[in-house]
């Protein structure tokens, strides 16, 4: 008789990965990205645990989006308060801070639960090509 196999918290391993935005398309990169936060890529794979690694992206700024995408996105926001709507469309959004972009598409592909969100801690995006966790030896993300 087969027995289903469950990870253990302590069982885990995690590694850090470092990906490269730079010519990538927003919503393939972020679907690669977003399954290497689940830990979907892992054969232990279990759906209720925080099984991803540590992702850290650089070069944000140069991630390219297709179509008329560039013209004509925008991001909503809302205060709470009533007709305290904002549109800001992606253009402004590059010029201000270009780690959002990437950071909402990547956002959207997660669990909305408090897993999700505990997944999004292990993301760390940097617009340039500089980034503080060399001592951590990031294995490089080939695609």
């Amino acid at each position: 008789m087969m027995k289903t196999f469950s990870i253990k918290q302590s069982e885990i391993e995690k590694i850090w990965i470092l990906a490269d935005a730079e010519g990538k398309i927003l919503g393939r990169f972020a679907a690669k990205i977003a399954q290497l936060l689940k830990g979907k890529h892992k054969p232990t794979y279990t759906p209720h645990m925080d099984m991803g690694d540590c992702i850290v992206i650089i070069n944000a700024e140069k991630i390219k989006l297709t179509g008329s995408k560039e013209k004509n996105k925008t991001y909503f926001s809302h205060s709470g308060y009533p007709g305290a709507t904002s549109f800001v469309d992606v253009e402004q959004v590059r010029r201000t801070h270009p780690e959002r972009i990437l950071e909402s598409a990547i956002k959207g592909m997660l669990p909305k639960n408090r897993l999700g969100r505990k997944m999004m801690t292990h993301l760390r995006i940097y617009a340039g090509s500089d980034h503080p966790h060399a001592a951590q030896n990031p294995t490089v993300l080939d695609k």
